[in-house]
Parts: C-alpha cells; sequence; structure tokens
C-alpha cells in the first residue's frame, strides 16, 4: 500500500514537472516583420484578461507609425461603459533587428515590456502579440470582425505555443472608430 502511494506521489510529481517544463519552453516568434506593412490600425479581437484594458468596453484598437528617429508610435483607444474615448500613447523600439518581430514598448518610460509578434497573416490582415512569460497575449486585426474559422485556427496554434487559449476574451467591435 506505501508502495501504491509512494508510486502515486512520483507520478504525480513527475507529470508537475513535465507540465512546467512544457509551459517553460521558449516562445517563438515569426521569422520576419516588416514594420512598413505593420504598422497602421489594428482591431482587438481578443485578449487575455489584463489590467491595462480595465476601462475598456468596446473599440480596442491600435495604431503604430514609424517616427523619423526609427522608433514606433503607439496609440492605444478604446470606448468605456460610459462611451467616453479613453487613449494611451507610447512607443516601441526593435529588441531585434534581425527579425522585427520583437519590441520593447512603453507608456511610462523608463519602464518597457515585451511586445513579440508570435503569428502574423500572409497579408499582415492579423496578428498575435505574446510575451515570453505568456502572461499577456492579444490578437488584432486589420478588420473590426475576424472570420471564426481563422480564430479558431489562430487558437489552435496558441496552444502549440504553451497558450491557454480558454483564457481569450473577445472584445466588442462596434465599428465606431
Amino acid at each position: 500500500m506505501i508502495q501504491f502511494l509512494f508510486l502515486g506521489l512520483v507520478l504525480v510529481g513527475a507529470m508537475a514537472v513535465a507540465k512546467v517544463a512544457a509551459g517553460t519552453a521558449p516562445l517563438t516568434t515569426v521569422p520576419k516583420v516588416d514594420l512598413k506593412r505593420y504598422t497602421g490600425r489594428w482591431y482587438e479581437i481578443a485578449k487575455f484578461a489584463n489590467r491595462f484594458e480595465r476601462q475598456c468596453d468596446r473599440d480596442v484598437t491600435a495604431t503604430y507609425d514609424i517616427r523619423p528617429d526609427g522608433k514606433i508610435s503607439v496609440v492605444n483607444a478604446c470606448y468605456t461603459k460610459e462611451g467616453k474615448l479613453s487613449q494611451s500613447t507610447g512607443w516601441a523600439k526593435v529588441a531585434d533587428a534581425q527579425t522585427f518581430s520583437k519590441l520593447k514598448v512603453t507608456f511610462f518610460w523608463p519602464f518597457f515590456g515585451d511586445y513579440w509578434i508570435i503569428d502574423l497573416g500572409a497579408n499582415y490582415e492579423y496578428a498575435v502579440i505574446g510575451e515570453p512569460g505568456r502572461k499577456y497575449l492579444w490578437i488584432l486585426s486589420r478588420t473590426a470582425q475576424m472570420d471564426d474559422k481563422v480564430y479558431a485556427e489562430i487558437a489552435a496554434r496558441l496552444a502549440a505555443q504553451g497558450y491557454d487559449a480558454s483564457r481569450l476574451e473577445r472584445m466588442k467591435q462596434t465599428g465606431h472608430d
């Protein structure tokens, strides 16, 4: 009986170690990003809940533009439940000059967060943004709505990257810019 209990504990421990090991596999980014094609307006389709967007009720967008100094301007916007526009302005710098798929973004300098492009449509019609700790995640689209089939395919690829896609929260997009 004690041997079975010990074996059970060993198996549970081994499964926990395997789960941790699987969850800590390095996050991969897309092989290359053309930042000129990436700039412009993106609509947030889904995200992991985060403190940055607590006030947002609908119509979340992110707009990127390359500045003359080579950095990227970032303007995040949304509407609150009261119908008020809420905006955050920041900037990003390239963290990986070979792929341009890893950025560092700040809304409160000198503090930066990782912004990794981990999935990207062939025509830049969607992008998925994550970070190495897998705490934050965003699915963005060039249009306010995303086809359910495309969304499901993205969610499946996220699972392969170690994300729990069940944590995704869909954002309400009404087409209000």
